[in-house]
């Protein structure tokens, strides 16, 4: 049964999707059965996975119709050109799902209803959650058991985390109760720049040592380019230093998994 990962970060450009293909495509080399859920309208994932122009125009069932209820989960899944790693992908109609959940009873539940009929397929399902802590997010945050949240070292991103934590606090009580947070990690880190070392002593002044990857994904040029060409970075430059930074990641949170695993 699959452990279910949501990235997480209301704040847009921190790496969410970067994470999250990065780290499904080490997992997968690592032989876990990964499944990758774009649930992003803007549908980067989806583009980063190899599914972008007239591929991603191609994609007859998407995410949307999986969260409305339209198709069965397994009929929306494709498989990718990467070892051990499918895709649920999206389009920008997911957007309309924001508008058209608030209809039903169980809004915040359908990603969770559709997850659980293809979860013992998978060793790892990961969520790539858009920048929101709408409606969309929401679903992220009831369908998975952990989330991992990017967190770029920058002023102000210790205050969008405070609320994030707080929206994760919430759904714990009121909905998901098994919801824990896995690890924050630092992306587009540049240890060079006194700001960055700054945020980072802030930050880590302000929640216990153990919720921080050791892994920090840094500012690389290859991780920046690796998604116009369809390939998360251990196929696209396996020898660049994002490729190594994400491996690292990759291994803790297998690890992570692996002690959940024992309890699920």
């Amino acid at each position: 049964m699959a452990v279910i990962i949501s990235i997480v970060n209301q704040k847009g450009g921190v790496a969410k999707t970067t994470t999250a293909v990065n780290i499904g495509a080490a997992l997968g080399n690592m032989g876990k059965r990964v499944l990758i859920v774009d649930l992003d309208p803007q549908g980067n994932a989806t583009a980063g996975l190899g599914f972008s122009g007239a591929a991603k125009r191609s994609l007859e069932k998407t995410t949307y119709d999986v969260i409305m209820g339209e198709v069965r989960p397994a009929e929306a899944i494709v498989e990718t050109k990467f070892k051990n790693l499918s895709l649920m992908p999206s389009t920008q109609s997911l957007a309309e799902a924001e508008i058209r959940l608030i209809r039903f009873e169980n809004k915040n539940m359908q990603l969770k209803k559709a997850i659980l009929q293809v979860r013992d397929s998978y060793d790892v399902i990961i969520i790539d959650c858009l920048p929101s802590l709408g409606v969309l997010a929401l679903n992220g945050l009831n369908a998975c058991d952990r989330i991992i949240i990017p967190m770029q070292c920058e002023p102000y991103s210790l205050e969008g985390v405070a609320e994030l934590i707080n929206t994760v606090k919430r759904v714990k009580n009121s909905s998901n109760r098994n919801l824990q947070i896995m690890g924050i990690v630092f992306t587009m880190v540049d240890t060079k720049l006194k700001v960055n070392r700054e945020v980072m002593s802030a930050i880590k002044s302000k929640f216990p040592p153990d919720i921080f990857f050791n892994a920090e994904i840094p500012r690389n040029v290859k991780l920046t380019e690796a998604p116009s060409h369809g390939e998360p970075i251990m196929y696209y430059d396996p020898t660049s230093k994002g490729a190594d930074a994400y491996a690292r990641l990759a291994k803790e949170v297998a690890r992570k998994c692996k002690s959940m695993e024992e309890m699920l």
